[in-house]
């Protein structure tokens, strides 16, 4: 198996994809895996000769530009065909690798995905999915989570195949449970998008819908896979990190303000810690990008190297599950109208 790691995408590139390379082929799970690293020579070739005992495992193609955050991505796409970005997604198109993984631009891995590797025919548009840690000690993925900010019933109904067909072979979730974010969880529920969305999914055979479910419900556990407009999902998703980071701040400036809440903190410090690590979205990985024609796995901006290292992992069970494949089959037999 063979990944393709764009090397200079992201706010910590290229030293944190690089410290997450090599943590991840440290990994038990990454045996049996080769890397394809895509960037610069001043950020490659001193890496290479610095690891000499990973040079069997890892294959190095120098490229001479970078697609930074801030660019247009349809532009930087078309002008910028020896970034690392464009080259990584080129050799994913080519078959030469099972996924691909970039911590750069979303807006250029959209892009390069979609004119690049290419939709699966029958998918209409790709979706972004996500994690997110519920109480039940589950995750629930949000799908789409940034793609599609307009959608048509028809999308949705492909969202939910593909992410259930995700958890299922990649996190090993039996027979997810897929609900349709919702205004209320009565079937009448929602605007016109939800409503036709919620009476065609009820019809797909094989499919374990629920219903609908209200946002509140996101860190329940009450579903597995809740699909939602690109819009809708992004919003969400914004707003569960920032009430996460709120709430640690907040907690942290309460107990310092008194000795008794410094002392409660002192004793609560271990379980803070365990606190912390499950609200850390770099426990997670990234999004896949479902419905493209080859493994998709888009990291946070931010990504440090232990961040990059769960992608890797999350790629390497993408491939290993056959999802692309997976997906690619069943769209073939898909008459979704939009």
């Amino acid at each position: 198996m063979k990944l393709a790691v764009d090397v200079m995408g992201g706010d910590n590139a290229p030293k944190c994809v690089l410290d997450g390379v090599l943590a991840f082929l440290n990994e038990k799970e990454a045996e049996g895996v080769n890397l394809r690293l895509f960037g610069s020579e001043a950020a490659l070739k001193p890496f290479s000769e610095a690891h000499p005992e990973i040079s069997d495992r890892i294959e190095t193609v120098y490229t001479t530009e970078t697609i930074g955050m801030g660019e247009h991505p349809t532009e930087a796409i078309r002008k910028k065909k020896d970034s690392s970005l464009v080259k990584a997604l080129e050799c994913v198109r080519d078959k030469e690798a099972g996924c691909f993984f970039s911590a750069g631009s979303t807006g250029a891995v959209l892009t390069g995905a979609t004119l690049i590797v290419r939709r699966h025919k029958g998918i209409k548009r790709p979706a972004l999915a996500t994690l997110i840690p519920t109480t039940a000690g589950t995750v629930t993925e949000i799908i789409d989570c940034g793609a599609n900010t307009d959608c048509k019933p028809g999308y949705l109904v492909q969202f939910a195949l593909m992410g259930a067909a995700y958890l299922e072979q990649v996190e090993g979730v039996k027979n997810p449970r897929v609900g349709l974010l919702c205004n209320g969880t009565e079937e009448e529920k929602g605007n016109l998008l939800a409503k036709e969305a919620h009476q065609r999914l009820k019809a797909v055979e094989g499919l374990n819908f629920i219903g609908n479910v209200e946002a509140r419900d996101l860190t329940s556990g009450a579903v597995d896979v809740l699909v939602c407009d690109g819009f809708d999902g992004n919003v969400m998703l914004k707003t569960t990190e920032g009430v996460a980071k709120w709430i640690s701040t907040m907690l942290r400036q309460t107990l310092m303000e008194t000795p008794r809440g410094k002392l409660a903190g002192l004793i609560g410090k271990p379980s803070f810690a365990q606190l912390k690590k499950k609200l850390d979205y770099t426990e997670y990985g990234g999004a896949p990008l479902l419905g493209i024609n080859g493994g998709i796995i888009k990291g946070h901006g931010s990504s440090d190297a232990k961040s990059v290292k769960v992608c890797l992992l999350q790629a390497t069970r993408l491939v290993r599950g056959g999802v692309t494949e997976k997906i690619g089959k069943f769209a073939e037999t898909l008459n979704i109208e939009d």
